[in-house]
């Protein structure tokens, strides 16, 4: 851990510890791409005794990201669903956050991880 990442995690730390204030909420921003998959053969049900089966072969169905929102602190949150992660995508997302989830606030923090 480098003297730069310490410093970075007690400044979230520090953002964390301190009281809620709905006029400058405290938002976490994540972003994942996951994979579609579907069964290529029905899974068996359980009984008593025996767990539900699944095979192991799937078909790929393609990809989506996701954007996860929230807000801890108020106990909120919000996925978006996407085709693509780009630059554009994850803009538009920030420009949803602050212009229809906090319209009436006069600052949003935004905490994300940065790639890199």
């Amino acid at each position: 851990m480098s003297a730069e990442f310490v410093a970075h995690m007690e400044d979230v730390l520090d953002l964390y510890a301190e009281p809620y204030d709905p006029q400058r909420p405290v938002v976490c921003f994540d972003e994942r791409s996951t994979q579609l998959l579907t069964e290529t053969r029905e899974p068996l049900p359980g009984a008593p005794g025996r767990p539900r089966r699944e095979d192991y072969e799937y078909v790929r169905c393609g990809t989506r990201n996701l954007f996860l929102t929230c807000e801890p602190k108020r106990g909120w949150r919000h996925v978006a669903i996407t085709q693509r992660r780009t630059m554009q995508d994850f803009a538009h997302r920030m420009r949803w956050l602050v212009g229809q989830a906090y319209p009436d606030v006069s600052v949003v923090r935004v905490v994300l991880d940065r790639e890199g």
